[in-house]
């Protein structure tokens, strides 16, 4: 039968519809394609792993996150080059061993190193470690106004950063971090009124170096105990611990000495680190307020007159963070 116009136009329609599947396709690739490398968010996590619970969460969470393009993680306060060892360790088991290890300045440190003896499980390195102030300062400058540091722990090492070199400090992106209380604390649950705010453990353990940080001058997203109360209770952790994943099985072994040896008699883990990471995939999950926050002498985080020098999350979406800590680990089964 000859192909009349109409059928002809049905023939071209339907090599341009099957033409326009075929190229989406070859965009997405088979299954989940990963971020163009472009498009993904460089970050450089400072920790004070080891003795809380939440940063090793928090860095399964990371880990675990193709949409970050993470340049280092670097150990902070307290027996920093113990800290190397378990991020090494964790690192290699989340099949991110590429993925460099560096050590910033240690300190005094009175908190219990819970998890020392799983951090004893990988050896001390055979090689020096490089120095966490040396390499910050180098990927703020290979990618200046691109690198955000996502801040875990007493800022002492940005506190070196800041006296070492102010100009190259302020070529990072910014810095994303979980400190500080402004209108509630430690005793505050989330239900009932507020009892008010507390100093808060990253700020009070270094007040000179967070003072340098909040009048530095770089971009600060703060994540306070106002938004960071978040509570991993029995059921999510039977969830996670179940799986049997290497990443899960790690974990779990860190969780038990901590909920051992942690000194406070706590079972279930608050994630505060869990926040900050959680805001850099999808800031959605902790809205921001710029406020203008002040460091006492005593470690408060109080708000001033005056510009802001701060976005902070005041109230962050609890069900949505662990949802993204639950469903990336728990995808990897």
């Amino acid at each position: 039968m000859p192909m009349t116009r109409s059928m002809l136009r049905i023939a071209l329609l339907f090599l341009l519809l099957c033409a326009g599947v075929f190229c989406v396709a070859l965009l997405a690739g088979p299954g989940t394609a990963a971020p163009a490398a472009s498009s993904r968010e460089k970050v450089i996590i400072d920790t004070d792993i080891g003795d809380d619970i939440d940063d090793a969460f928090a860095l399964a969470a990371a880990l675990n996150d193709q949409h970050l393009d993470i340049l280092g993680v670097t150990a902070a306060w307290g027996d920093t080059g113990l800290r190397v060892r378990q991020l090494q360790r964790l690192l290699t088991i989340a099949g991110r061993a590429d993925v460099p290890v560096t050590q910033g300045p240690a300190t005094a440190n009175a908190t219990p190193y819970t998890q020392k003896r799983w951090a004893e499980g990988q050896p001390a390195p055979a090689a020096p470690v490089p120095s966490s102030v040396d390499f910050i300062l180098e990927q703020a400058r290979r990618y200046p106004g691109q690198v955000t540091l996502i801040s875990l722990a007493p800022p002492s090492t940005l506190g070196a950063l800041i006296d070492r070199d102010p100009a190259g400090f302020a070529k990072l992106k910014r810095v994303v971090m979980m400190g500080g209380s402004v209108y509630a604390g430690y005793d505050d649950t989330g239900y009932g009124p507020l009892k008010g705010p507390t100093p808060e453990y990253n700020i009070y353990s270094d007040i000179a170096s967070a003072k340098k940080l909040f009048t530095s001058g770089v971009p600060l997203v703060v994540m306070p105990l106002d938004s960071t109360r978040l509570k991993l209770d029995e059921v999510k952790r039977d969830l996670l611990f179940a799986a049997g994943t290497p990443m899960t099985d790690a974990l779990a072994l860190m969780y038990h000495q901590w909920r051992h040896l942690n000194g406070w008699g706590q079972i279930t883990p608050t994630l505060f680190d869990l926040v900050p990471v959680a805001y850099v995939l999808d800031p959605r999950l902790c809205p921001t307020t710029p406020l203008r926050l002040v460091v006492g002498d005593k470690g408060e985080t109080t708000p001033a007159p005056g510009p802001a020098n701060a976005q902070v999350c005041l109230k962050e979406d609890k069900e949505g963070i662990l949802d993204l800590l639950m469903n990336g680990l728990l995808a990897r089964q």
